[in-house]
């Protein structure tokens, strides 16, 4: 495919785990996994838009871009479109939305997900889904579910167990459904910049208050988003002390290695 850029939001100001771009993971800050994870993927750039001086100045001296953007962005998406705006990127340049918590995050999706926006040219947007595993994240609200139509766009996406799989739960969640496939959505995005500049103005959505899914906002809007099934199982997110150790005992690293 043609080149795409990656931009990544980080904050210091993490609720579950304060500094979590700094802390270290191979004897090195997390944000600079990520970075070298965005490079690997055959990006023409990487960005790391932060709020926060000591994470600007941690990327700078691992070798890559960084640029300070408004503390009060609301999300990280708002912080992408202050990116996009300032370096004057075209309005048909694709943009991969990775975040800085996820350093085990193969390159390969990042390609992937780029690549599903430049091929349906009805979407704005493309996200990337896999198939649930687990039966105990059907009702985990932090594992968001998603439905499609037949042509790949997402349908809805939830915090619940969609679709609701009527006579198979009718005694319970303790399994999944037999023969039927629920899908968990995966927080990468690609966007074209002529959108994010038009995302940027649209109205909040109820849907997106309820569920505090950003993406809702986009489907509540009346645009359409793409979802193609990921091509590898991608590798732990960070949110929690707790993700971070899993992380920390699958490398056999002790105190951050």
């Amino acid at each position: 495919m043609s080149g795409f850029r990656v931009v990544i939001p980080a904050r210091y100001a993490s609720t579950r785990l304060p500094g979590k771009p700094l802390r270290a993971i191979a004897g090195r800050p997390m944000i600079l996994h990520v970075c070298a994870r965005a490079r690997e993927s055959g990006a023409k750039q990487v960005v790391v838009a932060t709020d926060d001086q000591r994470i600007h100045a941690a990327v700078v001296a691992g070798g890559f871009e960084a640029l300070m953007t408004d503390p009060a962005h609301p999300s990280g998406t708002d912080r992408i479109v202050e990116v996009v705006e300032r370096l004057a990127w075209e309005d048909d340049a694709i943009v991969v939305n990775l975040q800085g918590d996820e350093p085990a995050m193969p390159a390969a999706l990042l390609s992937q997900v780029a690549d599903t926006l430049e091929t349906h040219l009805q979407a704005v947007m493309a996200t990337l889904g896999a198939p649930l595993q687990r039966a105990a994240d059907l009702a985990d609200p932090n594992v968001v579910k998603l439905v499609t139509d037949r042509a790949g766009h997402a349908l809805y996406f939830s915090r619940a167990a969609i679709p609701w799989y009527r006579d198979h739960f009718a005694s319970g969640m303790e399994s999944l459904p037999d023969a039927h496939v629920v899908m968990r959505h995966i927080g990468l995005y690609a966007y074209r910049v002529g959108f994010l500049k038009t995302y940027a103005g649209l109205p909040v959505s109820p849907l997106e208050q309820a569920e505090s899914l950003e993406q809702l906002r986009v489907l509540w809007n009346g645009y359409r988003i793409a979802v193609r099934a990921a091509s590898e199982e991608p590798g732990q997110g960070v949110d929690t002390p707790a993700d971070l150790q899993r992380i920390l005992d699958e490398m056999g690293c002790d105190d951050g290695c």
